[in-house]
């Protein structure tokens, strides 16, 4: 029966998140402010619907680790290589000085030394997920001040167990050398469990995903996608690490193959329903009664914070010679309070570092300023152009999209039509030609042309996306399939509106239904064939 009350939870936390998801949408907000406050509204401190939220709990961390593996996959060693040591240094930086002035301001109103400690390491972390998923949203993961940001919440993610390990020590749970030594564990265990990632998935994972048997049956890769990302963020917890950041190792590993694109579509779905359930688990924790009966303290204490944490993270950037343009809204876009701070207060509020007043604001703002983060990344844009660089429009708006002679030239399917579409043109466009194909086997042969190959089904939107079709100038359709085809390109002129498209039509009646679809040219086979048998006849005659 308990089982079933959890899976009821669920079911309710769901449900809300659809209703206020749906209601925020039509306001013209974020989905991610109607989840939280659903979860505020169904928890157990307003209608207490739900009220023993532990199974949840679980099911939010998996989404959050499935979010971070499906950010893996688009954010390979090489970008992360990119990032350079001034990002790095800008995120050790952001932790140590936030933390810092934190502690400070505490102390200065009052606050005795270890809970000015806690609250000053809570205030140095902010929300990856939050962040990233906004990123991801708003086509902002590959701006400038996204990386950069991406950067910093990465190393504030890396630096969650040694904050962990240190507030148990301010509650004498451990010694100063058993902390040296836990810290000591935590860094073996954790460069095993990269070897042992590296390992599996570069080299047996691309082995079974060639398999003929794996190429056909889509169900298979999906299980396998699944299995390497609650499996790699369950052995960065037994290696002490935090599930989410080994999960995004994983996904970081496995996006140098062919398959990435294909493995991020798969698991979109299932990465959506957990993560809704995150904000909404998220929201659970909030008292609104609290909240509403101290909310000039709490709107002060949100407002200082992300003030804060902007004008420090974009100064320690700035002093390391990141342009204004990309500082200011990287500072912006991470100036929230963020999940794992939930994990440090609860411990100190445990051991009685922390008061229940201390506590109940440290949640209320991490609460508000989840929030506000839709509105500060939504306004990173707009920061850009007002600090004199050009950007892309933020929000939902993917459409305003430049087609040049850059841009992609995409072809949709690699057998004998698509190989020799690809020969004909590799000549003068090989680095704007993307192939996709659901077949892992044609990535060699594509690699010989010098083209980017991924494996995918191009009848998913997803799939579509990931691989430029958005921005494309030309995107050729080599199926033979008429149906597939035709579902394809309805997809394309959806996507890509000013995108040119030429499709290869089999059989002469399905000529009309691929030309009616969207495509601008389209090669009937059955016409083609005539008129080269007719040439043939001829030279034979004459």
């Amino acid at each position: 029966m308990d089982g079933w009350h959890e899976l009821g939870n669920i079911l309710i936390l769901l449900a809300a998140a659809l209703v206020l998801g749906t209601l925020a949408e039509q306001l013209k907000q974020s989905a991610i402010v109607g989840y939280i406050l659903a979860g505020a509204l169904v928890g157990p401190n307003a209608m207490g619907l739900v009220s023993t939220p532990g199974e949840v709990q679980l099911l939010t961390e998996m989404g959050v680790s499935l979010l971070l593996f499906t950010i893996g996959l688009e954010f390979s060693v090489g970008k992360l290589a990119r990032l350079g040591a001034a990002t790095a240094g800008a995120g050790a930086l952001q932790i140590a000085v936030t933390w810092a002035a934190a502690a400070g301001i505490c102390l200065a109103l009052g606050m005795d030394v270890k809970a000015s400690l806690v609250i000053g390491a809570a205030a140095s972390l902010s929300s990856t997920a939050g962040v990233l998923r906004l990123f991801s949203d708003y086509t902002m993961m590959d701006s400038m001040h996204g990386r950069a940001a991406t950067g910093i919440l990465l190393l504030q993610d890396a630096a969650v167990v040694p904050l962990v390990l240190l507030v148990s020590a301010m509650a004498g749970a451990s010694s100063a050398g058993e902390i040296l030594a836990q810290l000591g564990r935590a860094g073996l265990m954790s460069a095993a469990a990269f070897a042992a990632l590296f390992v599996v998935l570069n080299y047996i994972v691309p082995r079974i995903l060639n398999l003929r048997t794996w190429a056909k049956n889509r169900e298979l890769p999906i299980l396998l996608a699944v299995a390497v990302a609650v499996g790699s963020a369950l052995l960065a917890h037994e290696a002490g690490i935090s599930p989410a950041f080994g999960a995004f190792l994983a996904g970081m590993l496995l996006a140098e193959s062919p398959f990435a694109t294909q493995i991020r579509a798969d698991v979109g779905a299932i990465r959506a329903v957990m993560v809704t359930l995150f904000f909404a688990a998220a929201g659970m924790a909030a008292d609104p009664r609290w909240i509403g009966g101290n909310l000039p303290l709490v709107l002060a204490a949100s407002a200082g914070v992300i003030v804060l944490k902007t004008a420090l993270t974009s100064s320690i950037m700035l002093l390391l010679r990141f342009r204004p343009a990309v500082a200011v809204p990287a500072g912006a876009s991470i100036s929230q309070v963020g999940e794992f701070s939930f994990v440090l207060a609860g411990m100190a509020a445990g051991t009685g570092i922390l008061t229940d007043m201390d506590y109940r604001l440290v949640v209320s703002v991490t609460i508000v300023t989840l929030v506000v983060t839709p509105y500060l990344v939504g306004a990173a844009p707009r920061l850009v152009r007002l600090l004199g660089e050009s950007a892309p429009r933020a929000g939902k708006d993917k459409d305003s999209c430049r087609v040049d002679e850059a841009s992609p030239v995409i072809v949709i399917g690699f057998g004998p039509a698509g190989r020799r579409v690809v020969e004909n043109l590799s000549g003068d466009f090989a680095p704007r030609i993307v192939v996709l194909d659901v077949n892992p086997r044609n990535a060699a042969a594509a690699k010989e042309f010098g083209v980017e190959f991924h494996v995918g089904d191009a009848k998913n939107a997803e799939v579509l996306e990931h691989a430029g079709a958005r921005c494309a100038a030309v995107i050729v359709v080599t199926l033979p399939d008429p149906e597939a085809a035709r579902r394809i390109i309805l997809l394309c002129r959806d996507m890509a509106p000013n995108a040119r498209v030429a499709a290869r039509a089999r059989y002469d009646i399905y000529a009309g239904d691929i030309k009616a679809a969207g495509a601008e040219a389209v090669v009937n086979e059955e016409v083609t064939v005539g008129l080269h048998l007719a040439q043939e006849a001829r030279k034979i005659i004459g």
